[in-house]
């Protein structure tokens, strides 16, 4: 299939976060392409310090899930529950070996390819950085000088989160149904030409 900037930046724009997922498998081949497309994407210098753990076994998923924190705004509300929780994470580390600080651009722009890589082939994914470090390097087994910088999330949306114009609060928040409502800036408001 080939893909138009027109189709990207579609898809670009329907994309939301996902917090709640069907129970269906996402396929091995999609997670390595997700990889690969992180793989390829900008780095620093070209240092390349990113590395990657795939977690989709069942026996791992609970122990990565309590690792996380999920939607601060609507804490607890906005935890998935059981049977409606990530089948796939990917957790993004920095190799301090190879940068010994920063990284975290080359991590933005690696998840935002693993992101779309996924969001084509229909699967949702939430990106998490409130996570316990300590007990998720203990459980994936994770060497000391692989810093973990975030978590991607990831299965087939089992909701439908909208967008909403920003008005007075940035918080996102949920409708009797569920569905999640997401304040956004207008682009009007941020948008400056030649200067501020």
């Amino acid at each position: 299939m080939v893909i138009t900037m027109s189709t990207v930046y579609e898809m670009i724009v329907r994309r939301r976060t996902i917090r709640r997922f069907q129970q269906r498998p996402v396929a091995k081949e999609l997670l390595t392409n997700m990889v690969n497309a992180a793989r390829l994407a900008p780095s620093a210098a070209n240092l390349q310090p990113l590395e990657f753990v795939i977690v989709n076994q069942t026996d791992l998923l609970a122990g990565v899930f309590v690792t996380t924190r999920w939607a601060g705004y609507i804490a607890p509300r906005g935890t998935p529950k059981e049977g409606e929780r990530p089948v796939s994470y990917v957790v993004v580390l920095i190799n301090r070996q190879i940068c010994t600080s920063g990284g975290q651009h080359d991590s933005a722009a690696a998840i935002m390819s693993m992101i779309l890589t996924a969001w084509e082939r229909g699967v949702g994914s939430c990106w998490i950085i409130s996570i316990d470090k300590k007990e998720l390097q203990k459980l994936l087994q994770i060497p000391e000088h692989l810093e973990i910088d975030s978590i991607l999330a990831l299965g087939y949306p089992a909701e439908q989160p909208v967008v909403e114009e920003l008005s007075d609060s940035v918080k996102y928040w949920q409708d009797e149904q569920r569905r999640l409502h997401v304040p956004k800036r207008n682009l009007v408001n941020i948008l400056h030409w030649n200067g501020y």
